[in-house]
């Protein structure tokens, strides 16, 4: 297969930056777009062109790390994958694509189509945690009675890996599906009721200092979620501020 990549080039936070335009050839069908890629920077290299710098990991869907906008969809085509899930047999032959890097106030580029999401770490250092009992005289754990329908809700909530694909997505570059999915693994079960209110309020406040706006239950955070987190999650966090605001001084 051979493609034609618009590919978003910048040299750092500070540089105007440019697309620029390359082929490539010699792509299996079976190849992730990532391992693509990796093909187009061995290219360069032989060309004495500096490789495009893009964020990955695991490669598993897992880390969230290899965030791309492709095609002007986060993460490209198709629901429930990352950009290292997505195969090249999603495109046509011949097809010309375009790749950008997640865009967002808060997510300042560092090259190319890597960029800074360590706003997401402050929001959770906000308030992201649970305290722990060391005193060792601790209840078993399953002595805890939690509902099924909790632990689900909170179990799917913790599945987000944090890749930024619904602040990318957002009008608003809002990270509320974020945080609220944060907030809500928590939230539901009674390890986290003892910070519930300070940690509502904290990351919320951290999310609102990083520079991320608001929702406005437009939704497409939840269709482009690789994931699938719920935009349930952002009106329980709603509650849980609301109630909380409220009641403090």
């Amino acid at each position: 297969m051979k493609f034609t990549l618009n590919v978003w080039r910048q040299n750092g936070p500070q540089d105007k930056g440019r697309m620029e335009t390359y082929q490539v050839d010699q792509v299996s069908d079976d190849m992730s777009f990532l391992e693509m890629i990796d093909v187009l920077n061995e290219q360069l290299i032989h060309q004495n062109i500096d490789p495009v710098v893009f964020d990955h990991d695991c490669r598993e869907g897992i880390c969230g790390m290899c965030s791309m906008f492709i095609n002007g969809e986060a993460h490209g085509p198709g629901r429930g994958v990352t950009t290292c899930q997505l195969h090249m047999r999603e495109f046509s032959d011949g097809d010309t694509i375009t790749i950008e890097p997640f865009r967002a106030k808060a997510f300042p580029i560092i090259k190319d189509l890597m960029v800074d999401r360590s706003a997401f770490d402050r929001i959770i250092q906000a308030g992201g945690f649970v305290s722990v009992n060391t005193s060792g005289n601790l209840p078993d754990a399953n002595a805890t009675r939690i509902e099924k329908s909790h632990a689900d809700a909170a179990f799917d909530a913790a599945t987000c890996i944090g890749c930024g694909a619904c602040v990318a997505t957002c009008k608003n570059a809002s990270a509320m599906l974020f945080t609220s999915a944060k907030v809500s693994q928590f939230a539901l079960l009674p390890q986290g009721q003892v910070e519930a209110s300070e940690r509502v309020l904290h990351m919320v406040n951290q999310m609102d200092l990083e520079g991320f706006g608001n929702c406005t239950n437009t939704g497409a955070c939840e269709v482009e979620c690789p994931k699938g987190i719920s935009i349930e999650n952002i009106a329980r966090m709603n509650r849980e501020y609301l109630s909380v605001s409220l009641t403090t001084k």
